[in-house]
């Protein structure tokens, strides 16, 4: 099984990007104007977005459980910087356990993995599943689950 959710993340992409130039045009247009109260309301409610982005840490992500082996590779969506790719990749035989970790009622998610190693069990950092479609993220939970309980 293959996924991604590219046109998801790049929804949420454009409304974050939208948004911001709307409120930081908003902004400057209220200093000129001399509201500078409104100005500085508008600069605070800017934060609050800007923070509500970078906790829901919205990530491409691409998914494939084909060939015996486990891979996912992510890198943000929202970011100001060249893109940080990250990939996570093993074979099935390897997972032991997959934690799905939800919060605020299911909208967040993050998804961390604990393989086997020469060395013992090792766990990846968790990736966030925040942008992947509710139904895209359990048809991840059953493919993992399916392939830790073989």
């Amino acid at each position: 099984m293959k996924l991604n959710n590219r046109q998801q993340a790049t929804k949420f992409k454009r409304v974050f990007f939208l948004v911001s130039i709307f409120i930081a045009l908003s902004a400057l247009a209220l200093f000129l104007l001399d509201h500078t109260i409104y100005g500085l309301a508008s600069v605070g409610v800017f934060s609050i977005w800007y923070l509500y982005f970078h906790v829901a840490d919205y990530q491409f992500i691409e998914f494939s459980d084909e060939n015996n082996k486990v891979v996912l590779r992510y890198f943000k969506a929202i970011r100001f910087r060249k893109a940080s790719y990250s990939s996570i990749e093993f074979p099935q035989h390897l997972l032991r356990k997959v934690y799905f970790e939800n919060s605020i009622f299911g909208k967040m998610s993050d998804i961390s993995f604990e393989v086997q190693t020469k060395r013992g069990l090792a766990e990846y950092p968790s990736v966030s599943l925040s942008a992947v479609l509710f139904e895209d993220r359990v048809k991840i939970q059953n493919a993992l689950h399916n392939i830790t309980y073989k």
